[in-house]
């Protein structure tokens, strides 16, 4: 979607990598929008399920000024690459598994008090839990989700 106008609020276009991995920039209009990925409700990591991790980090890099953090082996699953801007982690990507039969998605996870009673509230609410609840390196936990439209996404809870 080319660049559009929200009276009184900004402006936004939807684009895609070269993947095909869909995203959408925001510039916010006269008072800029404070983010804090610590704050319930707010983003807390964002996951690109890419066909080539090298070649969309090179892209994402050369368009936002992102670099390459900590990484991660998982295995036969390959290297899971975060990424940041200054001192702040922003998320990771990785390559999709071959046979999962899934495109190159970007994966948002919002921050909430409890992933597992947030999870519970997606079930009541008529979403689905597709992964999770689950611990991640580092003692936090998470739960994959989709709403009752099928949009997916993720719930992030800090560890104890």
């Amino acid at each position: 979607m080319e660049p559009k106008d929200i009276p009184n609020v900004g402006r936004f276009a939807v684009l895609a990598d070269p993947q095909g991995a869909t995203f959408a920039l925001f510039m916010p209009g006269k008072d800029p929008m404070n983010h804090d990925a610590e704050q319930l409700g707010e983003f807390s990591w964002h996951e690109l399920m890419t066909t080539d991790q090298n070649a969309a980090f090179d892209f994402y890099e050369e368009l936002f000024g992102w670099k390459k953090m900590d990484a991660m082996d998982m295995g036969e699953q390959g290297v899971y690459q975060m990424f940041g801007l200054g001192d702040a982690m922003l998320g990771g990507f990785y390559n999709i598994a071959s046979g999962m039969g899934a495109p190159p998605s970007w994966l948002p996870y919002m921050r909430v008090e409890s992933a597992d009673a947030a999870a519970e509230r997606v079930k009541q609410l008529g979403g689905t839990v597709k992964n999770g609840p689950m611990e991640v390196p580092g003692g936090d936990r998470i739960a994959i989700c989709t709403d009752p439209q099928g949009a997916v996404f993720a719930v992030h809870s800090k560890g104890k």
